[in-house]
């Protein structure tokens, strides 16, 4: 499918290579706090939005909660081609926002003000703008709309909802946590866990313990940041991922550490929580994203103020 017709290339960037790139698309709520934008979009309508948005152009956009972990992934961009300059297996950031190009001079002001290194910002009219995602080669989507995100998902393309929240997160290097199943893994477990109870689960689990986890919605985006991850070694990594997860190490870790050891996905840290909260092991490590299908969890996460996203 060709581009949107209001693609506006960012000149001021090195653009990247997409059939080599880890590309994310972001909407301009899931980077920018446009909650009060919104909020007149919804009362006022489309019209007196784009008067607001270019009445005020040139007064940069707060920080939303994708910021900082598009800040981070930009300083993995660069300690990768400190290494080799040719290295084409970079991040490749791309805006996709439901803004016409009018009231989005300020979504690109906003970027250049805080030095965001987005290549490409893609204005869609469309009520559905994720039909873009897969001919930009995009294998991240974060939004701050649900059906945004339930579209992409059912497009194969690796998405989660991000929940405008104040995050203070650390500049480097880039961490990021994953859940396990129904997110990391396919939701196999989780559906016998609803229908036979914890000791059905647990059975199941020793039963299939050789066998690997089918692939959760986001397993695409995780093999490709491991892959990046490889370049360096384990001191030097500008990459750190997590899995922290509700599973019991005891019962049921076994077969999740088999199964991340036959997909070749390196983990640097493991945390079976067994039922417990994940709010303060978060704190602890302070990511810069945390991707989780349970809303108790994301609640907890943004309760220690770490940027969380929804895998619905």
């Amino acid at each position: 499918m060709a581009e949107p017709e209001s693609t506006v290339i960012n000149t001021n960037v090195k653009q990247k290579d997409p059939s080599t790139a880890l590309v994310i698309a972001v909407t301009t709520r899931a980077i920018f706090n446009l909650e009060e934008e919104h909020k007149l979009y919804l009362e006022k309508g489309k019209e007196e939005y784009t008067r607001y948005q270019q009445a005020n152009q040139d007064k940069p956009l707060p920080p939303g909660t994708a910021f900082a972990f598009i800040q981070a992934v930009q300083y993995v961009n660069k300690k990768i081609l400190e290494s080799n300059p040719a290295e084409r297996d970079l991040f490749d950031i791309l805006v996709l926002s439901n803004n016409s190009p009018e009231s989005g001079v300020r979504i690109i002001n906003s970027a250049k003000h805080y030095g965001l290194e987005i290549s490409k910002f893609c204005f869609v009219s469309d009520e559905d703008s994720t039909q873009y995602l897969k001919s930009h080669g995009v294998k991240l989507f974060l939004s701050a709309d649900r059906t945004d995100v339930c579209n992409a998902l059912r497009r194969g393309v690796s998405a989660a909802l991000v929940f405008q929240q104040e995050v203070q997160a650390p500049r480097t290097p880039l961490r990021v946590v994953f859940d396990g199943d129904a997110v990391l893994f396919s939701d196999e477990t989780d559906q016998i866990f609803q229908e036979q109870g914890l000791e059905g689960a647990v059975r199941y689990e020793q039963a299939m313990e050789a066998i690997p986890i089918g692939e959760g919605p986001l397993k695409a985006f995780a093999m490709h940041l491991g892959k990046m991850r490889k370049k360096f070694g384990q001191e030097e990594s500008p990459i750190r991922t997590y899995l922290v997860t509700a599973r019991s190490g005891r019962d049921m870790g076994i077969r999740a550490i088999k199964t991340l050891r036959e997909w070749g996905l390196p983990i640097d840290e493991a945390f079976f929580m067994d039922g417990a909260p994940k709010g303060p092991i978060l704190a602890q490590i302070q990511p810069h994203i945390f991707f989780d299908d349970g809303l108790h969890n994301i609640q907890g996460a943004q309760n220690v103020g770490v940027p969380s996203a929804w895998v619905p």
